[in-house]
C-alpha cells in the first residue's frame, strides 16, 4: 500500500567554515525548535579533562559578553522558550521552542550562548563546588554507583567508561586554560551543527544562523576516535546501607548505525521493554521476586551494550539472576513466536510515531541522524526497517549477543559475601 504521509521537507546548508545547518518545515504548527548541537561529549576527553564537556554546558549559562545569565533566562521565558541543554557521551545540545514568530530572537539567545562564554574565574570556582555538589548527590543514588561501577569496567580503559560529570580531582582541576583550551577545540566549526524544526523556511535559518556563526575561524582537531573494546567482568561491592541489592548483566550489542539495529531494538523490546516484557512478566509479576526489572540499550557510534537491570533482596538475587539467564537462553533457542513478535514492532512503530510528533523531537532527530548516520530516514523508512525484521534475526541476535562468556555482571548492595562465578553462569 502506498504511504499517504507528505516526505519530510529537510533542507541543509554548510557554511563557509563548515558549520552545518538543516531545517525541516513543518507548515502544520506554529512553534519552532532550534538547537545548536556540538559533535563530541565526555567519550573526547583525555583522562585529566574528564568532566569538561559537562562543566563547560554549564559554564555557558553563567552569561555572555552581551547578557547576564538572569537577562538571558528572561529573554528566552519572553517568548515562550524552554532554554534547556544537556551533555552526552558524544554530543553536547543547546536547544530551544519558541513560537515562530520568535525564532530570531531565540537564534540570539542560543548563539549568544554558545558564542560568548564569559569564562570568569569566580564563575569556575563556584561552578566546580555546585557540581562536586551535584557528584556527591548522584553517589548517594544506588542505581548511579551501580551504573558507574559498571560502565568504567564494561569499557575499561577507554573514555567510554568514564562518568559524564567528572571525578573530584578533574573537577578540582579545572582552570581558565583547561577550560578555554577544551572550549576552543571541541566548539569548532565542522563541530557545530544547528539544526531546527516547525513553521521557519530553510533560508531563513540560513540567514539568521550565518549571522553569527559564520565568524567563526576554521580549526582542526588532532584528537583520534578509538573504538573500546568492551570486557565481561564479574563486580560485587558491599554497601551494607542498601535495604536492596542492585544488579546488572550485559553483554555488547550493536553499534547505532548498525544494519542490524532494528532486530536489537526489538529483541530489547521482546526482552524487558516495557509490561508485557519477558522479564517484567516471568520476574515481577509470575515470581514476585523484584518490583524493577527492565533491559536497556545503550548505542554509541561504533559499539553498543545491552544490560539487564534488577533490584531485588539478597535472599533473592540468585533466583533473579536464574531467571534472567532463563530467559536469554530461551530467546537462543527459539523463535519469537509471530504474535509476541507483531505486538513489539506495533510498540516500537508507535514510539518511533509518537515520538516525531512536536517540533522538538524533530530537531533532535535531524541532529541525531546526521551525526551518527550522515543520512536522513522518511517516518515510513524507520516504520518499514522495523516491520522487514524476522523471528529468526532476531533469534539470530541473541545467539550472537547472549553468550555467558562474554556476559558482565555488577552487584551492589548488603551481599553479605554473595559472588557468582564465570563457572556459575555458565551452568545455570
Amino acid at each position: 500500500m502506498k504511504s499517504l504521509r507528505k516526505p519530510r521537507e529537510i533542507e541543509t546548508t554548510r557554511l563557509p567554515n563548515g558549520v552545518r545547518i538543516i531545517s525541516e518545515y513543518m507548515p502544520h504548527v506554529r512553534s519552532a525548535s532550534v538547537g545548536v548541537w556540538i559533535g563530541s561529549g565526555s567519550r573526547n576527553e583525555t583522562l585529566e579533562e574528564n568532566g569538561l564537556s559537562q562543566f563547560i554546558e554549564h559554564m555557558l549559562f553563567k552569561g555572555s559578553k552581551r547578557r547576564s545569565a538572569e537577562q538571558s533566562a528572561k529573554e528566552a521565558d519572553s517568548i515562550g522558550g524552554g532554554l534547556d541543554a544537556f551533555t552526552s557521551k558524544e554530543l553536547v545540545s543547546y536547544n530551544v521552542k519558541v513560537l515562530d514568530e520568535h525564532l530570531p530572537k531565540a537564534v540570539d539567545i542560543l548563539a549568544d550562548l554558545v558564542l560568548n562564554p564569559k569564562f570568569a574565574d569566580d564563575d569556575i570556582r563556584k561552578e566546580k563546588g555546585v557540581i562536586i555538589e551535584e557528584l556527591k548527590m548522584e553517589h548517594d543514588t544506588p542505581e548511579y554507583v551501580l551504573h558507574e561501577m559498571f560502565t568504567k569496567n564494561f569499557w575499561r580503559g577507554h573514555a567510554l567508561g568514564r562518568s559524564i560529570l567528572g571525578t573530584k580531582e578533574s573537577i578540582n582541576s579545572f582552570s581558565r586554560d583547561s577550560v578555554m583550551r577544551y572550549y576552543k577545540e571541541a566548539y569548532s566549526p565542522s563541530n557545530i551543527l544547528v539544526t531546527a524544526a516547525g513553521n521557519l523556511r530553510h533560508k531563513q535559518l540560513v540567514d539568521l544562523t550565518g549571522e553569527h556563526f559564520d565568524k567563526l575561524k576554521k580549526r582542526t582537531s588532532k584528537r583520534k576516535d578509538i573504538v573500546p573494546t568492551p570486557h565481561a567482568p564479574l563486580l560485587f561491592r558491599d554497601k551494607q546501607s542498601l535495604e536492596q541489592v542492585h544488579l546488572y548483566l550485559a553483554v555488547p550489542a550493536v553499534p547505532l548505525s548498525d544494519k542490524s539495529r532494528f532486530a536489537c531494538y526489538l529483541l530489547n523490546t521482546i526482552l524487558g521493554g516495557g509490561m508485557s516484557s519477558r522479564l517484567f512478566q516471568n520476574i515481577r509479576e509470575r515470581q514476585g521476586l523484584a518490583y524493577s526489572v527492565m533491559s536497556e540499550l545503550s548505542m554509541y557510534r561504533d559499539c553498543g551494550c545491552m544490560a539487564v537491570y534488577a533490584g531485588t533482596s539478597l535472599k533473592s538475587a540468585n533466583k533473579v539472576i536464574d531467571a534472567i539467564l532463563v530467559e536469554l537462553r530461551s530467546m537462543q533457542e527459539s523463535p519469537v513466536p509471530e504474535e509476541e513478535l507483531r505486538r513489539a514492532k506495533d510498540n516500537m512503530k508507535g514510539s518511533l510515531v509518537l515520538g516525531l510528533e512536536s517540533t522538538s523531537s524533530r530537531m533532535g532527530n535531524l541532529a541525531r541522524q546526521e551525526l551518527f548516520f550522515g543520512r536522513f530516514f522518511s517516518i515510513d523508512e524507520m516504520l518499514e526497517g522495523v516491520e522487514r525484521v524476522t523471528a529468526e534475526e532476531v533469534q539470530g541476535m541473541a545467539q550472537r549477543f547472549f553468550d555467558p562468556k562474554s556476559m558482565a555482571l555488577a552487584m551492589l548492595g548488603r551481599l553479605d559475601g554473595f559472588k557468582l562465578t564465570r563457572g556459575d553462569l555458565m551452568r545455570r
